[in-house]
């Protein structure tokens, strides 16, 4: 007997893991477990394109690759926290907006 594995989960040419035929990310899903804990089954009905099998292997897929999820994670965090200190900088903000207002 010889079992064909489904995991719902591919990955893009730039290692993201995606839910097979959706948008969502794998690790949208994670996120959404560790802000909320949100259960599989909540997740589902906050969104319900999303099957109760894929949230199941997003969630798999997180917690086979935590670590280094982790870290693009903790990456990503601080990338936009950046961003939002450059962005509340007032001289920057008043740049920005000039530029809006011309533009």
């Amino acid at each position: 007997m010889s079992f064909t594995p489904i995991t719902h989960i591919q990955i893009d040419k730039n290692g993201i893991a995606w839910i097979d035929d959706t948008n969502v990310k794998a690790v949208e899903v994670a996120l959404d477990k560790l802000a909320h804990g949100s259960s599989p089954e909540e997740m589902h009905f906050q969104f319900p394109s999303l099957s109760l099998a894929q949230i199941h292997s997003a969630l798999a897929y997180y917690y086979d690759h935590q670590e280094e999820m982790d870290l693009e994670i903790e990456r990503q965090w601080e990338q936009s926290d950046d961003l939002a200190q450059r962005i509340s900088n007032q001289p920057l903000r008043n740049k920005l907006n000039e530029a809006k207002r011309r533009g």
